[in-house]
């Protein structure tokens, strides 16, 4: 009953400072990607397509101001990955939907060091439970889709030092605020990626 117990935990429907569901304008775009939804996957599919395919990754396409809150990532349309996985999360829980944070630490480069954290979700579906999706953005050798209970997520692991970090998590990881907050430019953001530890 592991699904079941943390299903019904309130954290994963909360809003907060950086999940700000409550935001008028995050609820506001939660409330016209969910008119006419015939169910619940396609509601979280049209979700995650609008993040995915409407908010441009930061990095591809080079664009400041750097984004954490998720009001903040939908009124400038950019985002890091770990930005837009904020996004997604509010706009599923102001829909009633459990939405979780999750991790990958992968290498920065083609392989080997240095490594940082990647953001993806995880949202509850019923008959499936937890399942992963990556609103990342995909571009030419990255193909994530929303295609349950498949997962077809941004980036395959390929080395022992890349894994996913066990666990869903209610609210971004320290490191990951940290480094959205502190740094003015994408650029900068680049240079100082969040790691695991």
């Amino acid at each position: 009953m592991e699904h079941a117990l943390e299903h019904a935990s309130d954290d994963y429907l909360a809003a907060s400072i950086w999940i700000d569901s409550d935001h008028p304008a995050v609820a506001a775009q939660a409330a016209a990607l969910a008119h006419g939804a015939a169910s619940s996957e396609e509601l979280v599919r049209r979700c995650f397509e609008f993040v995915r395919d409407r908010i441009r990754h930061s990095w591809d396409y080079r664009l400041n101001p750097v984004t954490c809150k998720a009001s903040d990532v939908l009124a400038h349309g950019t985002g890091y990955c770990y930005a837009k996985s904020h996004l997604l999360a509010a706009l599923l829980r102001a829909n009633g939907t459990p939405a979780a944070l999750c991790y990958q630490r992968l290498s920065v480069g083609a392989a080997g060091a240095p490594y940082c954290l990647h953001g993806l979700n995880a949202v509850y579906l019923e008959p499936y439970g937890w399942y992963r999706l990556d609103a990342r953005g995909n571009k030419p050798g990255v193909d994530a889709q929303c295609t349950p209970p498949r997962e077809q997520l941004a980036f395959a692991l390929r080395a022992p030092e890349e894994y996913d970090l066990p666990g869903r998590y209610a609210e971004p990881l320290p490191q990951v605020v940290h480094a959205l907050t502190t740094n003015a430019s994408v650029e900068q953001v680049a240079a100082a990626l969040p790691d695991a530890g």
